[in-house]
């Protein structure tokens, strides 16, 4: 329950900011945008992390359970609530402000391989500060917040215009559900967690 509500309100605000910037001639923007999704992203990890860990991202569960941080049984019903909470919340949001575009579906402007790698390392970076700061014993635990959503602005503001800087399978899942379009949902669903691993696994090599 944890992950879907608290993949609910992080898609719900960022579905909600994109559509609102559409609707009103930019006056969110991109800025905006990721500023809005990173405090989503701290206030419900200052929320939520003792509860479920907070990941609200398959990505994030699927890295952490393939370097023992969470327990496989959990894999798949973290996963669930996760796509069940974005689509919901896609669902929502699109009913409330009927947007005249499907712009909040994550499709790439770039080049097939372009968005591979942009999705690839932006899910990298995101999960070496993730591990870095949840997982070490000697990490400042109260900056966790701070730091994970300082990456999610970080990296909406570098590859949010090339596409739409996902770094969750779940944030691509819902509004492709919403409004039809799965141009390139492999990308995605195939960078993201492959990113997601590698990030995991670089900051364990350097901690050997």
């Amino acid at each position: 329950m944890a992950e879907f509500l608290g993949t609910f309100i992080l898609m719900f605000t960022q579905v909600c900011a994109i559509i609102m910037d559409e609707q009103h001639d930019g006056v969110v923007g991109l800025m905006g945008i990721a500023v809005a999704v990173g405090l989503a992203v701290m206030v419900l990890i200052f929320s939520l992390i003792h509860v479920s860990g907070c990941h609200m991202n398959p990505s994030v569960s699927i890295a952490m359970a393939v370097f023992g941080h969470l327990p496989l049984a959990h894999l798949v019903p973290y996963i669930a609530a996760q796509v069940l909470g974005s689509t919901a919340a896609s669902f929502v949001g699109h009913a409330i402000y009927h947007p005249m575009s499907g712009g909040i579906a994550t499709v790439p402007s770039v080049g097939t391989v372009e968005a591979f790698a942009v999705e690839f390392v932006i899910t990298f970076v995101l999960l070496f500060v993730i591990v870095a700061v949840a997982t070490d014993p000697h990490a400042v635990k109260e900056l966790i917040a701070v730091a994970v959503g300082g990456t999610i602005v970080m990296n909406i503001l570098i590859a949010g215009p090339a596409t739409g800087a996902s770094m969750n399978p779940a944030r691509t899942i819902g509004p492709a559900i919403v409004t039809g379009r799965y141009s390139k949902i492999w990308v995605y669903l195939l960078a993201t967690p492959l990113g997601a691993i590698a990030g995991a696994g670089a900051y364990a090599a350097i901690k050997l």
